[in-house]
């Protein structure tokens, strides 16, 4: 697919110790700690471990060894340009020791917040341009009103909140997906950032998809990666929730093991999409819900707490979509539906809608379609549920005809026989239990 998309500045590497902005014996701690754990004593290797170009991983090395924390091993490994090799003395294991006793976190060294900020700022999601053809594109799978896009193209290329509202059925969920397809740059995901001397992980890998690396070549004290490799470079990442959305959830996630935090859905989800599905499902009520992310939408940062009670600003760059098979007005106060800046209502078909998605539905699956069926399933079965179609009701009865024919060991036919079968597991009767 052809992406009309800004190309996203990388994140540019540390050349030197000074320009880290990290507090000195953080690194120095996390230097000795890795190599503790890790076991790693060659420069470039302990360099990958930390995530730092191999000069800048040789200066903290050095400063280790002034503190007598770390004693060059007198052997040098011929593989990797002749490295001289470092290890810990006993005064650095003590210390390493003394060190996970604080705070368990060792590899990556953390970007700091106010790095991390200007970094969202190059690959925002409102610099993103979504154009008709891209949506349409990762949709074309969708039979959709031909308005839908029109309101729809907007508000995703605006990078703000959307919520999408209509009975349910009839691809909402879909829809919120189709938006992530649409979105084909990548951007840079740091694996860890920093504040107040706390480390807050924040990579994924069940939310962030990895992109290519680059490797540093081994005979080179030069860093020849193309970015700072304390971020992963990703697609724009995608988080969905549904009814196991809480409130708890939007917050700092502390470990109190290992001392560490671990960021937010909403700070994983920066850079591309949050999308809360079946709204008004979640154990909180919407509007507290929707009071949570106030601040956030209004301005584009968010407010998370340490343990100490300290609160402090990270970036709000995120695109939400709300999803709710309520109408809006039964869930919200028009306080909140104000702060959602678009409100799309995604209805079922219409009966020459319904028709085509069945005819494209039955020509994938291999069902023929038969004119009788269909007129029963028009004018008998229909005005029963007052001719409301959704979108999923084309797939669940061929879907439910062909297992039918299957267990019949009959070849795959559309009857009114078996349309009233399929028909039958669609719907629950009301009906009075005699215990």
């Amino acid at each position: 697919m052809n992406m009309q998309t800004t190309n996203v500045i990388a994140p540019p590497a540390p050349k030197r110790m000074v320009e880290m902005q990290l507090p000195v014996v953080m690194m120095r701690d996390i230097l000795i700690k890795t190599m503790f754990r890790k076991n790693v004593d060659m420069v470039s290797d302990v360099a990958r471990a930390i995530c730092l170009p191999n000069s800048v991983t040789q200066e903290l090395i050095d400063l280790a060894r002034d503190q007598r924390l770390l004693e060059a091993t007198g052997t040098l490994n011929a593989n990797s340009g002749n490295e001289m090799g470092f290890q810990l003395t006993d005064a650095g294991k003590t210390r390493a020791q003394d060190a996970l006793a604080q705070s368990e976190y060792f590899g990556a060294m953390p970007v700091p917040l106010a790095v991390y900020s200007e970094q969202v700022k190059r690959q925002s999601i409102r610099n993103i341009q979504i154009t008709r053809k891209q949506l349409t594109d990762a949709m074309g799978h969708l039979i959709l009103p031909p308005t839908l896009l029109d309101h729809l193209g907007p508000a995703v290329g605006s990078g703000r909140s959307v919520l999408m509202y209509g009975p349910p059925g009839n691809g909402k969920s879909s829809i919120s997906n189709g938006v992530r397809d649409a979105m084909g740059d990548k951007v840079y995901v740091p694996r860890a950032i920093e504040y107040a001397g706390q480390v807050i992980t924040v990579y994924d890998p069940i939310v962030h998809s990895k992109a290519e690396e680059e490797v540093d070549d081994p005979n080179s004290l030069r860093r020849k990666r193309g970015f700072d490799t304390r971020y992963v470079r990703c697609d724009r990442p995608t988080v969905i929730t549904g009814g196991e959305l809480s409130l708890d959830m939007l917050d700092l996630v502390y470990n109190s093991t290992a001392r560490t935090y671990q960021a937010p859905l909403q700070l994983k989800s920066t850079g591309g999409i949050f999308i809360v599905d079946d709204l008004g499902r979640q154990a909180e009520p919407p509007q507290a819900l929707i009071n949570r992310w106030i601040v956030p939408l209004e301005e584009s940062k968010d407010i998370l707490a340490l343990q100490s009670g300290e609160k402090f600003e990270v970036p709000f760059d995120t695109l939400v979509i709300f999803s709710t098979n309520f109408h809006p007005n039964k869930i919200f106060d028009q306080a909140a539906l104000r702060r959602i800046f678009y409100k799309i209502k995604i209805d079922g078909p219409d009966q020459e809608g319904f028709l085509k998605i069945f005819a494209m539905v039955a020509k994938k699956k291999g069902m023929p379609l038969d004119q009788d069926a269909l007129i029963h399933l028009l004018k008998n079965k229909y005005p029963t549920i007052d001719n409301t179609y959704a979108n999923y009701q084309p797939v669940f009865l061929i879907d439910q005809m062909i297992e039918i024919c299957k267990f019949e060991g009959i070849p795959y036919q559309m009857s009114t026989e078996l349309i009233d079968r399929a028909w039958a597991n669609m719907f629950v009767k009301e009906e009075h239990i005699v215990n």
